[in-house]
């Protein structure tokens, strides 16, 4: 691997236009409707371009090919799930939510139940989901730098784009952040599309056989020719038929044979040559053969884990905190409704291409399932299909794209969290908001560079759990169930929360020893949910007596058409909704 100067001036390029679009938007913000909401005046289009560029983070970008690469038909449904969430989103949730008036989750929890604490509380799981959804995404900076520029340690990229991504959001909040991620969503979109029709017509051009052969093969993948190595992390490796191993850091002349069902533990740095036609080993949580890879898993683990991942993909996009925060900046319910619409459309154009170029790494980067960098195949392929200069200007053009998902996924979460943070928990200033975003970002870097890596889409993946057993349940009972009382919310949001949480905790200590973990550690939404959803529910009907008495207003202004009036914005700390009565109920600024 050799420096790529190309990869180096096309990511220059990429903060270039973002700084400069950032400056030239920031002239004008003047005031906290500017920095948290933008004034409510983001129109349909504008928006939905602006969502899909925070959504399409690391884990799309690089992750989804990464996880293609590995497991084939089962990593299906990472793709599909990220876009399936708009959907019950539009259905179910945009329009009420803009209806609310409200700044953020908290805010409209707090409108809707008239309950600080549950305010408060919404508050500090919003600031961990955060803090889950960023490490990944600094750990995909590491990567993609290592990628283009060998020898350079993965933490530099994370602390460089983390000093970037403050100097970005800092003084600028919502609406520059807007023009920003609608300008990177199609950055992203053209650095994916372009390179992938491009690698496309050289698979097809070598008449569908790629350097480990061809995907309808039953067999493992192998290696056309003599092919040294080097493990870049511990990793655990397998293979499905006897293989031939030359371990270069021994003494032994002699290649190992490998066999079935035993694993083989590898260290970081070790080399490994593997004999033309030899098999391709796998890391222990890959597919072994192209069959399986082409075909969903049919152990019962394996199944339960994909109900959970289902689970929380298409229920975890209505909790989160920087998508739900774009929904305030519609002018009204239908605007947002509109937007949700554009965003199904720009995402489900945007995920074929992922797809496509984790098939093709299985075909042209067999290596990557040795090493168990999975996540570099997007980086690591075009230089495999395309030797020379061709190969690495596909490559600048993919880091670029590559660094506006880092750069806007990780912006407008800051944005988001920051900003309600701040109204919630401090004093609702703009200094406090800065304070905050240095802060996450701060401990977000810390993470990265401690905790050990793992599948980018998975670990996202954790963090849409969160999100669909706190938020999802709180949010969807808020605006369709009028029984709902801010203590049923509580309960069910502490319930799901904290299971999540445990789930995380555990995972990380057994990614730290080694150790595998069972599937519903892994990914526990389908535990966590259906838990937090009982428990608001039963609690809700125990304590009835706590429904608020303007529920039913409440539940009208949330319905009613856009253009009978009942919705009212919050303006320069003014009450959040609308009330029709003389309840005493006193929202916080």
């Amino acid at each position: 691997m050799q420096l790529n100067p190309w990869a180096l001036a096309g990511v220059a390029l990429v903060a270039a236009a973002t700084l400069y679009l950032g400056y030239r938007t920031s002239q004008s913000a003047r005031s906290t409707d500017d920095f948290l909401i933008a004034r409510r005046m983001v129109r349909s289009r504008r928006n939905a371009s602006a969502i899909s560029g925070e959504y399409i983070c690391a884990a799309s970008f690089l992750g989804v090919s990464g996880l293609v690469l590995k497991d084939g038909a089962d990593a299906l449904w990472f793709p599909v799930g990220f876009t399936a969430g708009f959907l019950a989103l539009v259905i179910f949730v945009a329009a009420p939510l803009r209806r609310s008036g409200a700044y953020a989750i908290p805010d409209f929890l707090e409108a809707r139940l008239g309950a600080t604490v549950l305010r408060s509380t919404s508050t500090c799981f919003v600031a961990a989901l955060g803090l889950i959804y960023l490490v990944p995404q600094l750990q995909g900076v590491g990567l993609a730098l290592e990628s283009v520029v060998p020898g350079v340690e993965g933490w530099w990229g994370s602390t460089v784009v983390v000093a970037f991504i403050v100097a970005n959001v800092m003084r600028r909040g919502m609406r520059s952040v807007t023009l920003v991620q609608a300008f990177q969503h199609w950055i992203k979109l053209f650095a994916l599309a372009i390179p992938t029709f491009l690698l496309c017509a050289v698979f097809l051009g070598s008449g569908g056989e790629g350097a480990s052969g061809g995907l309808g093969a039953e067999a493992p993948p192998e290696f056309t020719e003599e092919t040294t190595v080097t493990v870049g992390t511990d990793v655990t490796l397998r293979v499905g038929e006897p293989t031939a191993v030359h371990e270069l850091d021994k003494d032994s002349p002699e290649p190992t044979v490998w066999m079935p069902s035993i694993d083989y533990p590898v260290s970081e740095g070790q080399r490994l040559l593997f004999p033309a036609g030899s098999f391709v080993p796998v890391v222990s949580d890959a597919e072994l053969d192209n069959a399986s890879w082409l075909r969903p898993a049919k152990d019962a683990d394996d199944l339960w884990w994909t109900y959970s991942v289902i689970t929380a993909m298409f229920l975890g996009t209505m909790g989160l905190p920087h998508v739900l925060a774009r929904f305030y900046t519609n002018p009204d319910g239908r605007a947002a409704r509109r937007t949700t619409v554009q965003v199904l459309l720009l995402l489900g154009v945007f995920y074929l291409f992922p797809i496509l170029l984790g098939a093709l790494s299985r075909l042209y980067v067999p290596q990557l399932l040795v090493t168990g960098e999975t996540d570099a195949a997007v980086l690591e392929l075009p230089t495999a299909m395309l030797p020379g200069v061709a190969g690495q200007v596909v490559v600048a053009v993919l880091a670029a794209g590559a660094f506006a998902a880092f750069v806007s996924a990780s912006s407008g979460l800051l944005v988001s969290v920051a900003g309600m943070v701040a109204t919630d928990l401090l004093w609702n200033k703009t200094r406090d908001f800065r304070i905050v975003v240095f802060v996450v970002s701060g401990l977000a870097a810390a993470g990265a560079v401690v905790l050990p890596h793992d599948d980018l889409a998975h670990t996202v993946g954790l963090a849409f759990a969160l999100a669909a057993s706190t938020f999802c349940p709180v949010l969807l009972l808020g605006i369709w169930w009028r029984k709902l009382t801010w203590v049923g919310a509580l309960l069910g949001m502490l319930v799901g929360g904290t299971g999540v949480l445990t789930a995380v905790v555990f995972y990380v200590v057994s990614r730290v020893n080694g150790e595998s973990v069972p599937w519903f550690v892994a990914q526990p939404a389908l535990l966590t949910v259906p838990a937090a959803l009982f428990t608001t529910v039963i609690v809700s009907l125990a304590t009835a007596r706590r429904v608020p008495d303007d529920a039913g207003v409440v539940m009208l202004q949330l319905h009613a058409p856009d253009r009978l009036g009942f919705m009212c914005d919050r303006r320069g700390g003014g009450p959040t909704v609308r009330r029709w009565d003389d309840t005493d109920r006193r929202h916080r600024s």
